[in-house]
């Protein structure tokens, strides 16, 4: 059958162009293998084979043998279009023993398998650069036990902030610049939503940048971690804190604390007389988990003496004695 003869199915979402070349390679060295799946005679777009029909045309072949080509008029259109997603999409769902692979690929004398996309020689990388990829990792590279004071934390500078409405961080990236004045972004959200601050900081400075103020990330201090694991949750907090504010932002610090112990540490790094900001959320039903939210809380009054609370929930009846509390309603982004 001539490859002109042949239509590539136009809304084929699957990008094969990287793996043409690799495919070409394969049919150069062992022959075309596989088959390729068209509709029918009549209607001769590609089911599956998309990668096969470019790899041939890449090595100049002009025609495809007709023992290499399968009709699917057996299948109704609508079964024919989920065979196509459902071909595509199953390749990517299995994984590799990449020991085993590798063991495998090493064992072959007289093939070079680089050739294929395979390749497990070592690559040369200079001096330090692994340890170049360990900081990155910790975000060593933009905060380090020399940007922390004698507690181990960053410090945050005072702020004195008091946004008209507070904007969960998971709408930030769909926000308009313009939307965001007026507006703090809070991290009151489940933690999978906001991990990627810490593992991609530089990529959300600018997505950051235009509200008016950015409370520091709410990593979880649940009761049943670790103290180690509170610890490091809390130090992710002030370090993103300590970054944003030294590029600029408006940064209010975020109380969280779990049981007693937690005091240790959980207000460490966080300005005296500033504004900071807390929630209630998930606390006003649960009368233990309100014992809990108060003993901090008084805790944080105590030590920090804050001028301002931006308090994001219900207000369940806290006596915040002088400081100035900003109340603003939980779920969405709502004003005061």
């Amino acid at each position: 059958m001539r490859i002109s003869d042949i239509t590539p199915y136009p809304k084929n979402a699957r990008n094969n162009a990287k793996a043409v070349p690799k495919v070409a390679e394969s049919i150069r060295e062992f022959g075309l293998r596989g088959t390729i799946g068209l509709e029918s005679r009549e209607n001769p777009v590609i089911v599956f084979g998309h990668t096969r029909v470019e790899a041939c045309k890449l090595l100049g072949w002009g025609e495809i043998p007709d023992s290499k080509i399968e009709f699917c008029d057996d299948l109704t259109p609508e079964q024919i279009k989920a065979f196509r997603i459902a071909d595509n999409k199953t390749g990517d769902i299995a994984t590799y023993n990449k020991s085993m692979l590798r063991e495998e690929v090493r064992s072959l004398k007289d093939f070079d398998m680089s050739r294929f996309g395979l390749d497990f020689k070592s690559k040369h990388l200079p001096y330090g650069a692994e340890r170049l990829k360990t900081d990155r990792a910790y975000n060593l590279d933009i905060v380090s036990r020399a940007d922390c004071g004698e507690d181990g934390f960053p410090a945050i500078p005072p702020c004195d902030a008091a946004p008209d409405e507070l904007q969960g961080f998971n709408y930030a990236k769909s926000t308009p610049g313009a939307d965001k004045r007026g507006k703090g972004c809070h991290f009151f959200i489940d933690d999978y939503q906001f991990e990627r601050v810490w593992t991609q900081p530089e990529k959300y400075l600018r997505c950051l940048s235009g509200y008016d103020c950015v409370l520091t990330p709410d990593f979880s201090l649940y009761m049943d971690m670790p103290d180690a694991m509170q610890r490091w949750n809390r130090y992710r907090s002030a370090a993103l804190g300590s970054y944003w504010a030294r590029n600029g932002l408006v940064v209010v610090p975020t109380l969280s604390w779990a049981q007693p112990s937690s005091y240790a540490f959980c207000f460490d790094g966080i300005p005296k007389h500033s504004t900071v900001a807390t929630s209630t959320v998930g606390v006003a039903r649960d009368k233990e988990a309100q014992a809990v939210w108060f003993d901090g809380m008084r805790e944080a009054i105590k030590r920090l003496e804050p001028s301002r609370v931006l308090l994001y929930g219900k207000n369940i009846g806290f006596d915040f004695g002088g400081c100035e509390v900003v109340e603003y309603k939980a779920g969405g982004f709502h004003g005061r």
